[in-house]
């Protein structure tokens, strides 16, 4: 029970950092109808520069910082120099742009800071552990990851549902010419959707790289759970984004953990490894095939 207890958590943890991506990605998705496949990218662009940050200053906050202020600079300056020619081509063609992208940044991590994985310390306030029940004693850094992610959900539901600028982004996801027409810059408020997503994007890289190697590539590995967990959620839907990231965080965890032990009772021992790696790296995805046979667009709706 402790080890199964462990691993919910962990699963939980890991939700959480793909709702972080999620969200981002589900509001450029839903309300600028743009294939974004570089996203992943901000996600490793934040962990390096915090990484980057900590190794020369010895402080994590201001690695934090400085990864989410630099990203979103970066992500509005990318949207209005390359995005925008973007949203009026087919999506194949934003998916050729995009897969563009994500090669050049790999690229410029590799000129900057080398090949060699880059590593930063849990900062000292979230180091060891507590003892959340008696023998289960959870890493303090993993339960901060899961409280950013609550805070973050928080957030983005009133700044969606109680603000002017959430309202004008749920209809810029319904009709965006009939709120140009309206009045609302619509350019500026792509630049800031696309700058947020972005940012929240280097949160979810800042948050791994204390557990993650920082390395080339990294954002790919995510990008695809990324999208399994907005599939399941519904496109444009931040309640979805983070329903669907806790399951899938949960699914492929406890699937990891405990599908080997299972097949072990049916098979004999390296038959059962194999099979059991074997399906739980597919269980997301059998999940998500179930959830679109009964909601074929999602559980929520892009309003909710």
């Amino acid at each position: 029970m402790i080890l199964f207890l462990e691993q919910l958590l962990n699963g939980l943890q890991f939700g959480v950092m793909l709702f972080l991506m999620a969200s981002g990605l589900t509001l450029v998705f839903g309300i600028m109808n743009l294939v974004n496949l570089a996203h992943g990218s901000f996600y490793m662009i934040g962990a390096f520069v915090a990484a980057a940050i900590v190794a020369s200053s010895g402080s994590f906050v201001l690695g934090l910082l400085g990864a989410l202020l630099a990203t979103a600079i970066l992500g509005i300056a990318v949207e209005m120099l390359i995005f925008r020619v973007l949203y009026k081509r087919d999506h194949l063609e934003q998916i050729l742009a995009t897969f563009g992208i994500i090669l050049f940044c790999n690229e410029a991590v590799q000129v900057i800071w080398g090949k060699t994985p880059l590593f930063f310390d849990i900062p000292a306030a979230l180091s060891g552990s507590v003892e959340l029940l008696p023998g289960l004693n959870y890493p303090l850094f993993r339960i901060g990851v899961i409280g950013v992610g609550i805070v973050v959900a928080i957030f983005l539901y009133l700044l969606i549902n109680r603000t002017r600028l959430g309202m004008a982004i749920r209809a810029g996801s319904s009709d965006r010419e009939m709120i140009a027409a309206l009045g609302v810059n619509i350019k500026l408020l792509y630049s800031l959707v696309f700058g947020l997503g972005a940012l929240l994007a280097a949160l979810a890289g800042v948050m791994a790289g204390p557990i993650l190697s920082v390395e080339s590539g990294m954002g790919e590995s995510i990008l695809i759970l990324t999208f399994v967990v907005i599939v399941i959620g519904g496109i444009g839907s931040i309640k979805g984004a983070l329903a669907g990231a806790v399951l899938v965080g949960v699914v492929d965890t406890l699937g990891r953990a405990f599908m080997p032990e299972l097949m072990r009772m049916a098979l004999s021992g390296g038959a059962a490894d194999s099979m059991g790696a074997a399906l739980s790296s597919i269980l997301i995805y059998l999940l998500m095939a179930v959830v679109l046979i009964f909601r074929p667009r999602g559980l929520f709706n892009a309003s909710h």
